[in-house]
């Protein structure tokens, strides 16, 4: 198998598992079995998990919805890894369980940055000007 040239991005088998590991933490998280106080009454979206090449370390990407507390989330979610983990070998069939590690979703605030850069008056007047 070829190797893939640096900066080419995450392959299919690092998407594949990556979506496997998404889908089985928000249905622990939607069924609300974890046992702690601070992520029981929080709907917590997980728009990305990442793999690292080897499979080993899952990088997951959460936010509270309304982007409320989302440091606490993640420090609450970091606390119970070691459960989250457990959950996840019983749910995905993987030759070996990956650590997870849990950070805050910064895309949210990406897309809103430019958003608000597309309506500002200087983009609309160059786009109208090459219109």
């Amino acid at each position: 198998m070829a190797k893939k040239a640096a900066g080419q991005g995450p392959s299919q088998r690092q998407l594949r598992v990556g979506e496997l590991v998404r889908h089985a933490l928000a249905e622990i998280l939607q069924r609300g079995e974890l046992p702690d106080p601070a992520l029981a009454k929080t709907v917590i979206t997980i728009p990305e998990v990442r793999m690292t090449p080897d499979l080993k370390l899952a990088t997951c990407y959460v936010m509270p919805l309304g982007g409320k507390n989302a440091e606490a989330v993640v420090a609450a979610l970091e606390k119970n890894r070691k459960y989250l983990r457990g959950e996840l070998g019983r749910r995905v069939e993987l030759r070996s369980v990956p650590e997870v590690r849990f950070r805050v979703d910064t895309s949210f605030d990406a897309g809103a940055r430019i958003d608000s850069l597309l309506d500002s008056p200087e983009v609309r007047r160059d786009v109208e000007k090459n219109s």
